[in-house]
């Protein structure tokens, strides 16, 4: 059976490269570091389940560590020059990006067609199995089409996650940071404050305190996955649903959305909104942040309106 293992396996893989890459890139002076940090990566894909909770935590400090103190660079080694770049954009024109949709299409068609055979797949995994093929999937629609060697994703997805550096790693960082406060009762003791402010039995009340407490969480945590355990547990729970009888497929997927909101609105979702100002060289690394809240206030309060509306029927 296909399990999640494999996409571990994979992921893993990839990480490895990239460690080896730098490690023999002697023009990189911080080869040493990356290729570190991205190897601890490939022994957390490769043997997380073997290292235990306790070995994790000294992983994921190693990983603090090398990037806290300087130790993550890149190099212009693996550099396309431009002149090649524009050439290979005249001649494939707009059809390069057929490549980059084989993977969300293999991931919507792999959701449904794989669940159709429990014994060959886990079920509860089939997006993120089906995911992982469309890459792959990929990679060989990519080679045979324009013919690079096979090193080449893997030089130029180094390159990339260089640039991108340890902000790559920051949405399971505070993925993993929210269920630690979910499991101190962080959520029980917001959820205590914020009741406190909501009229009673007001059921748009806990609606827009829910949404609006989803974006700012995430807005100081960085990460919609960080928020969702704690305002799941402080108002989701305990008032939308068991009190108010909301869907809760339905408060927890718009109830995302609106922590989402909050990711365009903060510069702690770094991954989203730093690298991409730093990789088109803006002056101002807050620019994407500031463009973006004009879409993500009215957008927040749409999500708020469809909870209250279908949640509720």
């Amino acid at each position: 059976m296909i399990t999640l293992t494999w996409v571990y396996v994979i992921a893993g893989v990839a990480f490895a490269a990239f460690a080896v890459f730098n490690l023999i890139d002697k023009a990189n002076p911080r080869r040493f570091g990356n290729a570190a940090f991205w190897g601890l990566m490939a022994v957390s894909m490769w043997a997380g389940d073997l290292l235990g909770d306790f070995g994790n935590g000294l992983l994921v400090l190693a990983l603090v560590a090398i990037a806290g103190f300087g130790g993550l660079g890149k190099t212009k080694t693996d550099e396309v020059p431009e002149a090649t770049k524009n050439q290979r954009a005249a001649k494939y024109g707009n059809g390069l990006f057929a490549i980059a949709l084989v993977i969300p299409a293999t991931a919507l068609a792999g959701t449904f067609l794989f669940k159709q055979f429990p014994a060959y797949f886990d079920v509860k995994q089939v997006t993120l199995i089906s995911l992982a093929l469309g890459v792959l999937l990929a990679l060989a629609v990519g080679h045979a089409w324009l013919r690079a060697t096979p090193a080449l994703p893997l030089s130029q997805g180094r390159r990339l996650m260089d640039s991108v550096g340890w902000a790559a790693i920051l949405p399971q960082m505070l993925a993993s940071l929210g269920a630690v406060f979910a499991l101190a009762g962080v959520g029980d003791v917001v959820g205590g404050v914020i009741q406190q402010a909501i009229p009673a039995g007001s059921l748009a009340g806990a609606v827009i305190a829910f949404g609006v407490g989803m974006a700012l969480f995430t807005m100081i945590m960085g990460n919609a996955f960080a928020a969702f355990p704690v305002m799941i547990a402080a108002i989701g729970m305990p008032l939308l649903i068991k009190q108010y009888h909301g869907d809760p497929a339905i408060i927890c997927a718009i109830g995302m959305l609106a922590g989402f909101c909050g990711t365009l609105m903060t510069p702690m979702a770094a991954n989203f909104n730093l690298v991409p100002a730093a990789l088109l060289e803006l002056k101002d690394e807050n620019a994407v942040v500031k463009t973006q809240i004009a879409t993500a206030v009215p957008l927040l309060i749409v999500n708020i309106a469809l909870i209250y509306f279908l949640a509720f029927r």
